[in-house]
């Protein structure tokens, strides 16, 4: 089988054979992107990927801690990572191995939808898939300007506090959504910053994701009386994928 070097996100040029049928991935999102996709390519994936609820494949353990030995003997073609939901030193260590890692970079839509492309099409061999110029669709047909402007602070953990900082894929959904982060121009892209901080901010909203903290309704928002607080699905807001189908709609109807 030849190979032939194909480019990821990040610019790296990834040995990939000229037929890909044997795919571990250490991301969620894409993990449901490639199964909806292509039935049966995938042979592994982390014990985070949820979706789709039925996939049966040898599980790695976690996307900061996977069993490098379980991926190396699984053989793959490919291993599909991402450069902030996974570490350098194990995609250092993977390709050690002699295995080709792509890694992935989405920090706004259109990149997601550009990287899915680069992804499914080009280092995996497919056709484009029909969900993805449904999302496409989806989140064109959002219309900014007839949302009034509000703003936001987007707790994603707490003990203690994170929240949506600069240049992140959620933060862009949100926008594109009429709500403004208060963050948004931070220094770190997922600052810790205070409780009474986050109070003071005075945002309209506090926008609480079920990940990657699993926020409820009776765990995040005491911490906000008086702020109207909106529980969201973290997969709606931060994965990049089939999701992207549904979630303009979704998010928008939890934030009217």
């Amino acid at each position: 089988m030849t190979e032939q070097r194909d480019t990821d996100d990040q610019g790296y040029a990834v040995p990939v054979p000229d037929r890909v049928r044997r795919v571990v991935s250490l991301v969620p999102s894409l993990t449901e992107a490639v199964a909806a996709t292509a039935p049966g390519l995938l042979v592994g994936a982390t014990d985070w990927c949820s979706h789709p609820a039925d996939l049966d494949v040898v599980r790695v353990r976690g996307t900061k801690n996977p069993d490098l030995d379980a991926v190396a003997d699984l053989a793959p073609d490919l291993v599909i990572v991402n450069e902030e939901e996974n570490r350098v030193p194990d995609l250092d260590a993977l390709r050690d191995r002699g295995l080709a890692v792509w890694v992935t970079q989405v920090r706004t839509l259109d990149e997601a939808f550009t990287s899915l492309r680069r992804l499914l099409c080009g280092a995996c061999r497919l056709d484009e898939p029909e969900w993805l110029g449904r999302a496409e669709a989806a989140w064109a047909r959002i219309d900014r300007a007839a949302r009034p402007p509000r703003t936001a602070v987007v707790p994603i953990w707490r003990r203690p506090w994170m929240v949506v900082g600069r240049d992140t894929f959620a933060g862009d959904l949100l926008r594109r959504l009429g709500i403004a982060n208060l963050y948004a121009g931070d220094a770190e892209r997922y600052p810790c910053v205070g409780l009474d901080d986050l109070v003071a901010a005075a945002p309209d909203l506090v926008v609480l994701p079920d990940e990657p903290y699993r926020f409820t309704a009776d765990d995040g928002p005491e911490c906000f009386p008086g702020t109207r607080t909106v529980l969201l699905s973290g997969r709606h807001l931060t994965w990049y994928g089939p999701s992207l189908t549904e979630a303009a709609d979704e998010l928008a109807r939890a934030l009217r």
